[in-house]
Order: C-alpha cells, then sequence, then structure tokens
C-alpha cells in the first residue's frame, strides 16, 4: 500500500512538473505566433487596411455598412490567428480583441469564451501602419481558456499507460492479497481438522492397546499370532498419528526445538541396531558404518533419531527388498550421514517433488506401497531446525541416495 500511494505521489510530481514544462513551451510558441503577427500587421496589406476601415467604421471602400464591415474584419483576423497559431502548433482554444489603450478602436474574435473558467492572455503592442493609422498605440491580445485541460490532452499519451498500469498493480495486490488469505485459511482449517482428527483417534487407538494386553494375557496359543498383528497396527497407527501432530506443531511453531549438545553417536547406532532388527525379518540386506570420533552436534535427540528413522524405512520400502547401506562421517565442519538403496531411483522430475507436503510420487510408486507423503517433509523440517541441508542424489534403476549434513559443535 505504500508503494503504491508512493507510486501515484511521484506520478502526481511527474505530472505537475509536465504541465509546468507544457506551460514553458505553450508560452514560447505564443511568442513565436506573436512575432510572426506582429511583423505581418506592421505593414499595410489588404489584411491591415480591412482591419482600419472596420476600426473607424469607414465604408467609403465598400460596399457594406458599418457592421457588416467590422463583422468581415473580426473574421478575417480571426481567420488569421488561428492560421499562425496553428503553424506553432497550437491548437487550443482561443480568442482575441484588438485594441486602443483607451479603447476608442476596439475589434473583438466572433466567438465568445466563458471568462469564469480562467482566462490566460497574451498582449502584444502592434507597430507600423495600424498604429499610425489611427493615431494611437494599437494592441493584440490572445486569449486562452482551460490551458490545464488542454496540457492534460497533451499529456495523454504518458498519464493514461502511467494510471492503467498502477490500476493494473493496485488489483494484482488486492488479488494477491486476497489470494493469501483464503489459502491460509483453508491451510489453518486443515491442520484444525487434522488436529482434531488425530486427537480423537489417539482415544480409540489407546483403548485398542489396553484391550490387547488383556487379551494377551489370557490368549490361546492360536491367537497369539492374530493378538500380536493387531499391537504391530496399533503401535504403526500411533506412530503415524504422532507423525502427523509432530509435523503440525513444527510448521505452525507451537513447539520448537530445544536443541542441546549432545554426542549423536550412540543415537545412531541404537536406529540402525533396531532397523537391522527389523529389516532382518523381512530379509531386507542392511549394512551400516559409522567413522570412529564422536558425533558432537547441537540437536533434539528424539526429532532426528525420527527423522534417520523415517529415511530408513522410506528406503526399505521402495527400495524393492535392495540393500540399503548407512554410513555416518564428519567431513569437514559437518555430521554427514548417507542413506542409500539400490532400489529403482526417482525420477529427475519427481526429485524436486519428493519432500513437499503430502506428495507420493508416481501412480507406480503410490501402487506399491502405502502412505500418506507426510514422512519425507517431517524430515525435511526437522533437518532444517538443526541448520543442516538435505541433498536427494537418485538415477533410474541405480538406486538412490539421501544425504544429511548437521554442522558439528566445536
Amino acid at each position: 500500500m505504500i508503494s503504491v500511494l508512493g507510486l501515484f505521489v511521484i506520478q502526481y510530481q511527474y505530472l505537475r512538473i509536465s504541465l509546468n514544462l507544457a506551460k514553458v513551451q505553450f508560452d514560447r510558441k505564443i511568442a513565436e505566433a506573436g512575432a510572426a503577427m506582429q511583423e505581418d500587421l506592421q505593414t499595410q496589406n489588404q489584411l491591415t487596411f480591412l482591419l482600419a476601415q472596420g476600426l473607424t467604421n469607414n465604408t467609403q471602400y465598400f460596399k457594406l455598412s458599418s457592421d457588416s464591415l467590422a463583422d468581415a474584419s473580426r473574421h478575417f483576423l480571426d481567420d488569421f490567428v488561428t492560421q499562425r497559431l496553428n503553424e506553432k502548433g497550437v491548437e487550443a482554444t482561443h480568442s482575441y480583441r484588438l485594441f486602443t489603450r483607451d479603447s476608442t478602436y476596439y475589434l473583438k474574435a466572433p466567438r465568445e469564451i466563458d471568462l469564469a473558467e480562467g482566462v490566460n492572455a497574451y498582449t502584444f503592442e502592434l507597430s507600423g501602419y495600424l498604429p499610425e493609422r489611427l493615431g494611437q498605440k494599437v494592441y493584440l491580445e490572445l486569449q486562452f481558456v482551460a490551458l490545464n485541460r488542454y496540457f492534460l490532452f497533451q499529456l495523454n499519451g504518458l498519464i493514461i499507460p502511467g494510471l492503467l498500469f498502477s490500476l493494473i498493480i493496485i488489483l494484482v495486490v488486492i488479488w494477491v492479497l486476497r489470494s493469501f488469505y483464503w489459502q491460509r485459511k483453508i491451510i489453518t482449517t486443515t491442520n484444525e481438522f487434522i488436529n482434531n482428527l488425530t486427537h480423537e483417534l489417539k482415544t480409540p487407538v489407546f483403548a485398542i492397546g489396553i484391550a490387547t494386553k488383556l487379551l494377551q494375557k489370557d490368549a490361546s496359543e492360536a491367537q497369539e499370532p492374530v493378538i500380536q498383528s493387531i499391537r504391530q497396527q496399533t503401535e504403526r497407527l500411533k506412530l503415524h498419528i504422532e507423525k502427523v501432530l509432530d509435523l503440525a506443531r513444527i510448521e505452525s511453531r507451537k513447539r520448537y526445538f530445544n536443541l542441546i549438545v549432545v554426542d549423536f553417536k550412540p543415537n545412531i547406532e541404537a536406529v540402525c541396531t533396531t532397523f537391522k532388527a527389523m529389516a532382518a525379518l523381512e530379509n531386507i540386506p542392511f549394512h551400516y558404518s559409522l567413522s570412529k570420533e564422536a558425533f558432537p552436534i547441537k540437536a533434539e535427540p528424539v526429532h532426528l533419531e525420527n527423522a534417520l528413522q523415517n529415511l530408513l524405512d522410506n528406503a526399505k520400502k521402495y527400495g524393492q527388498e535392495s540393500a540399503i547401506s548407512l554410513a555416518a562421517n564428519i567431513i569437514g565442519n559437518h555430521l554427514t550421514i548417507a542413506i542409500t538403496d539400490e532400489g529403482p531411483g526417482i525420477s529427475v522430475s519427481e526429485q524436486k517433488k519428493v519432500f513437499q507436503k503430502y506428495y507420493r510420487g508416481s501412480q507406480e510408486s503410490q501402487n506399491r506401497v502405502s502412505g500418506y507423503g507426510l514422512g519425507l517433509s517431517y524430515v525435511k523440517e526437522v533437518i532444517k531446525k538443526h541448520n543442516g541441508t538435505l541433498k536427494l542424489q537418485s538415477e533410474l534403476q541405480r538406486g538412490t541416495t539421501v544425504i544429511i549434513r548437521i554442522p558439528i559443535h566445536e
């Protein structure tokens, strides 16, 4: 709004300066036209002779009445003035009067102008034939009305485009602000709905977990696998709910990260040990290598562990049971963690989208595995909160590597 108002102020100042320049140029043209008229009216010619007879009402050379002679003089002089003004590029509405100082002799233009609109007058003293013939000083006064309107009309080629572009800018700003408000409203409503839904889901999940534990105490050997499957799915659902809630808190900044200095090497080792046991149950090869030195970083251990777990789970889900590896090293002043799979890889067009919220990849990958497109978005937010970077390297049919770099705390 300040910029748009500033633009209007600048345009107003520009218009004011343009009007002043137009006035200066107009005055110069009038001065040139007046000089030309003075020169033409200096000698005796048909026009000056007619004017002299019209001013003195002398009809001896004409078969006309005095009124008709005065009227003819006015029209001939009007044509003469209009022609000289047009030659100098002046097309403004004008009038004139030819008079002596004591108004003994007076001749006015055939058209009247409204004096209430404000008249700009330019007076030229004539010399030569007419003053000598009348025995008095003779003046020709050119009158112009509403000059500012005329100048604005002359500047239309600059003013109208400026106003048009300013209007377009205002409309675009209004549209952007309206779209922003509408999108914010949708995002707020969606987040509130997701938060309410996930909180409501936690109650039945908790109840199912309690019921499963109670059933497990008296379960027979045949019922044990079924109860175990229910517990696994319940835990899985609980993790999904927590993931959604954590991502919502991070995005809304309602839950800030309390970064503490920690040696993160044992945490990585714990994540890898747990994942190796899970991968072994599904016959998925997994190995990891950690360099010997400590990994001192400022971190929120729980969220960073969850981020690593998400990346490993993604490698397992989308790697089509290919070998998975994790390597953690100190490179320069950063802890670098690389997670690699030998799966089908990700196309270049999709690599820029996989970290977007709710993005689930191509139709083929959606058919292979289920998900909500939240895992990698959560990982991106967590790494961002740790002042780290996340890089994806992938080629079709050659696997995928995700590289995390987090600054080392000296």
